[in-house]
């Protein structure tokens, strides 16, 4: 049956029933903070934006939705990278914003558990665990912003991943809110429950393709009472594995986080970031940011020592500091936290997010830098991030005087070749920042064909008038 579009007032009105006035913005200026994402890539315009109070109303507006065949943009930090949380820019898309969800239900700490809304910033919900003398490890540098309805959804992974894995990891139950309203009531605190088909896991990461998460349940870890955060130099991506192997090797799951940095990355936050200084008095090539945590050994810093010692004296590393203090703890996060702001002093930058096997790391560094700087003389490979689970932000800046917006149009080529080595490594071309819309085209390059189709077919059953995120992931 044909349905006939309601006027924009006749919209207002019916959302303005559920939500109340105050959450319903048309005005230009109102909207204009929902509209586009914070690199500017992604920008667009919304035919309004919603911000519902509860689950309950966030069912009603997804069941006006679907009577009326609206097209919802599900919101919460406005953090991503990928453009899967900005509406198009047809004008057509109504953002539903989650910012209002921001209660945290429960701490139970006997249970290591925390049930948080989807709109409660990843930063308000460590602070909640750290209250509770508990630990939410995950970690991402816009923590502050960013919320848990859209870390889920994206299947965040951040600087902890190596000791405590993904979002997905982090999840024991989840409160969904379908297409058609239906609320999915799946809060569980169990840690083992095996009554059939476990549907948390087909909404994290599906950035709100399937359904609108409202609210988690996380696990909880205890809190670390040691503490040891190390800087090294080192000669190449190899030695940074050598190092990553001996970490493990003696220190096993104290080792939490383990970032590689080139040199120009070192050069670019101490150019242009205040406060940011070099913290070893030799250049080198390369550069590990290591961290060892624990909450039950006393003995951990000299554990650490130990660790560097070995290191040094079989020339995985070449000089190396450890933080004597929460202040020099955090002039060494800092170097790493502010890179990609720094990154735009320098020009363009074609961004990558990828993943390999670990092993794979130190290969896959050379091939792409000897075949792009073959390809466009001067360009300055960037390949930093998460060694420790084989996730780089391989990202490559323009040469030195090279017009900006020529160098962009390049982008494409850029990509093919980095993405060619990526998936013949076996690796993802989407490692933690999600699909969205700036992705999507490589999916039929990338995905086992099967796993596509069950993929569509997931969209179907749960969105069959794709109403939810439309145009984005698939």
């Amino acid at each position: 049956m044909l349905r006939q579009a309601l006027s924009t007032d006749l919209l207002i009105a019916g959302l303005t029933a559920i939500v109340g006035d105050k959450y319903v913005l048309h005005h230009a200026d109102d909207k204009a903070p929902f509209e586009a994402e914070w690199r500017g890539l992604f920008k667009g315009t919304a035919l309004l934006v919603v911000k519902p109070g509860s689950v309950q109303e966030v069912a009603d507006v997804l069941r006006f939705a679907q009577e009326h065949r609206l097209k919802i943009i599900p919101q919460g930090g406005n953090t991503g990278l990928v453009g899967g949380n900005t509406p198009d820019e047809s004008g057509s898309e109504i953002v539903l914003s989650l910012a209002r969800l921001n209660r945290i239900r429960e701490v139970d700490a006997l249970s290591d558990t925390m049930t948080v809304e989807a709109g409660v910033t990843l930063l308000r919900a460590q602070e909640a665990a750290t209250g509770a003398d508990r630990l939410f490890p995950l970690s991402l540098a816009s923590e502050g912003t960013c919320t848990i309805g859209g870390n889920l959804g994206t299947n965040a992974g951040g600087t902890a991943v190596l000791a405590y894995g993904n979002a997905r990891d982090l999840v024991l139950g989840l409160e969904v809110v379908l297409a058609d309203g239906r609320i999915l009531n799946g809060l569980g605190k169990l840690r083992k429950d095996n009554t059939g088909y476990d549907l948390k896991h087909l909404f994290i990461g599906s950035e709100g393709t399937l359904g609108i998460i409202t609210a988690a349940v996380l696990k909880l870890f205890p809190k670390p009472n040691s503490l040891v955060t190390v800087f090294c130099g080192l000669e190449s991506p190899k030695h940074a594995l050598d190092l990553l192997e001996l970490a493990k090797r003696s220190a096993g799951q104290a080792v939490t986080t383990f970032e590689l940095l080139p040199r120009l990355a070192i050069d670019m936050v101490v150019d242009h970031m205040p406060g940011c200084r070099d913290p070893l008095g030799e250049r080198f090539d390369w550069y590990v940011l290591m961290e060892l945590s624990s909450a039950s050994d006393p003995y951990l810093e000299e554990r650490a020592q130990s660790l560097l010692e070995e290191a040094l004296d079989k020339a995985v590393i070449v000089d190396a500091v450890m933080a004597n203090s929460l202040d020099q703890r955090n002039d060494f996060w800092r170097l790493r936290e502010t890179l990609p702001e720094a990154q735009a002093f320098k020009g363009g930058s074609i961004k990558h997010d990828v993943s390999v096997p670990i092993s794979n790391v130190p290969e896959l560094i050379a091939l792409v830098d000897a075949e792009v700087t073959a390809a466009m003389p001067g360009i300055r490979p960037m390949p930093f991030g998460h060694l420790g689970d084989g996730n780089l932000h391989y990202n490559l800046t323009q040469p030195v005087g090279m017009d900006k917006q020529a160098y962009m149009d390049q982008r494409e080529t850029m990509h093919a070749i980095v993405y060619k080595h990526v998936l013949a490594m076996g690796g993802s071309v989407s490692a933690e920042h999600g699909i969205g819309r700036l992705k999507k085209h490589l999916l039929q390059q990338v995905k086992d064909p099967v796993a596509l189709e069950l993929m569509h077919s997931l969209k179907q059953m749960f969105d069959p008038h794709n109403i939810l995120n439309p145009g984005r992931v698939l």
